[in-house]
């Protein structure tokens, strides 16, 4: 007797649906899975058989053909181990194959019948119900994650005995909820801004960097806050919206790194300097997404940047310039998601101490050069704002008094994300840093004052033509932060010496 059962995989981040043949014939005992499965998938057929014999169910001793349709894409992982007990067990009678029309099923079978937690679970719900499935039935761990989705009614089950019981009409039970409207965190576990003491410039450049998801580069000696203030950055940024806590979900529960069922505070990934550029943007022989794609909708902090491999430096050109990162293999390509806002923090020297006024610096002009040398000047130009950071001195420490704490800068951040909301509601993009030289033309108006200062800048420093849309981008964000419709004098010239990279070498 053949059945079918809907299922679902993943490729990249983006679900695919599934379908799991199952014919039961006579012969002699045997158990084939065909359909490109990997290792995982062909040892489904030892966890199926012991599960269904410990819920107390007979195994069938015949000839059994397990067929994962579309047979050319290659099978991965646990998730369907669920499909194909329950195909089993509908092609011995044991389950009405009427009822499996209108059901999914994703899942991994312990040895005792019991459902194990899987990756991916959003992305294949989201995929079956673009396919007209209106109820997915998965392990009981992953039920929140699925009923993020609309529209499809998610059931979360411990056990096949359960489902069995279930789709037999023995037991009823209901669809798992999720309040959406309640699924984000308002308590920020990250350092407050009011810790901070002076570094006023510093603030400043990441409260404008916050409001239009700009990347920044603070340079200046050790000790002297850069990574107390990056790490500070999350807790003024603005929360996340749904879709976006939708899109940074699919990747984590891709990459099988999701603690909880939901992203609920926009990530803040960090690199180890000694990272390789595969862990940075994803690869391997199956290509799975790295830490650039983790970071997506957040933010992604590089320490003593120059520190960094420069091939791994060089590998952030494409997802700075691009929001996505593409892997090709044999296999196929592979694209993930990678909108993120890169912080990164480095010395002005490889010894730490070039400008400071309270230490010696004992680099020579070609250590300095080596050192800052690494970061290459394509690297640079895709940076939005570079601010360099001055030690405070102990002693004066005590004598600053609280700066402001970060819930007020969030509110004046919000306001400018408000502006953007409202202006690019109809572009598929949310910040100023997302624009296209079209829409550049379309929402940045400069007055006349604010139009020369920028033609005679260009000229000066000799802006490339990336460098010159950054600005703009960038004396936008300021605008919006003021309220202002029109790009003025003032905010030029403050995007400009934030911009300006040309004593980073030397």
């Amino acid at each position: 007797m053949l059945s079918v059962v809907k299922s679902g995989g993943v490729i990249g981040v983006d679900g695919y649906s599934v379908h799991v043949e199952v014919n039961i014939s006579q012969g002699l005992p045997q158990f084939i899975t065909v359909g490109l499965p990997d290792a995982a998938v062909k040892e489904s057929k030892e966890r199926v058989k012991s599960a269904i014999n410990n819920i107390g169910i007979s195994f069938p001793l015949r000839k059994i053909v397990v067929n994962l349709a579309p047979a050319d894409i290659l099978k991965q992982g646990t998730l369907y181990d669920l499909p194909i007990a329950v195909g089993i067990l509908t092609a011995s009678g044991q389950i009405s194959q009427k009822i499996l029309k209108d059901f999914a099923f994703v899942g991994e079978l312990a040895l005792d019948g019991s459902l194990r937690k899987i990756k991916g679970t959003l992305p294949i719900v989201l995929k079956l119900k673009e396919d007209g499935i209106r109820n997915v039935i998965l392990p009981e761990e992953n039920g929140k994650e699925g009923a993020l989705v609309e529209g499809v009614n998610i059931y979360g089950f411990g056990s096949l005995k359960e489902i069995v019981e279930f789709l037999n009409g023995d037991i009823k039970t209901e669809p798992v909820k999720v309040n959406r409207e309640d699924i984000f965190s308002s308590h920020s576990v990250y350092p407050d801004f009011s810790e901070i003491k002076g570094q006023y410039t510093v603030k400043r450049a990441l409260e404008i960097a916050a409001a239009g998801f700009h990347n920044i580069l603070m340079i200046g000696s050790p000790g002297s806050g850069k990574s107390m203030m990056a790490k500070a950055f999350p807790s003024i940024m603005p929360p996340l919206t749904f879709q976006e806590a939708i899109e940074t979900t699919k990747i984590h529960s891709v990459a099988g790194v999701l603690d909880d069922f939901v992203i609920r505070e926009r990530p803040f990934v960090v690199a180890h300097h000694t990272t390789s550029d595969v862990a940075v943007v994803g690869g391997g022989n199956i290509p799975k997404p790295g830490l650039v794609s983790l970071a997506h909708n957040g933010t992604f902090f590089m320490d003593e940047l120059p520190e960094f491999k420069r091939n791994v430096l060089e590998s952030l050109r494409q997802p700075i310039e691009d929001k996505v990162v593409t892997v090709s293999r044999a296999s196929g390509s592979y694209t993930f998601p990678a909108k993120f806002q890169l912080i990164a923090a480095a010395n002005p020297c490889p010894c730490g101490y070039r400008n400071d006024p309270n230490r010696e610096c004992k680099c020579s002009p070609r250590d300095i050069k080596r050192y800052m040398g690494k970061l290459s000047g394509p690297v640079v130009d895709r940076i939005d704002m570079i601010c360099w950071v001055s030690s405070v001195d102990p002693e004066d420490l005590s004598k600053m008094s609280t700066g402001e704490s970060s819930s007020v800068i969030r509110e004046r951040v919000m306001k400018a994300v408000d502006i953007q909301r409202e202006r690019f509601k109809e572009t598929g993009i949310n910040f100023n840093s997302e624009m296209s030289p079209s829409m550049l033309e379309k929402f940045v108006k400069l007055d006349s004052s604010a139009e020369n200062a920028l033609l005679t800048a260009t000229k000066k420093y000799r802006f490339t033509a990336r460098s010159y849309h950054r600005i703009l981008k960038l004396s936008r964000t300021i605008a919006d932060l003021e309220g202002s419709d029109i790009v003025m004098l003032k905010h030029i010239v403050e995007a400009v010496n934030f911009k300006l990279s040309e004593d980073i070498y030397s």
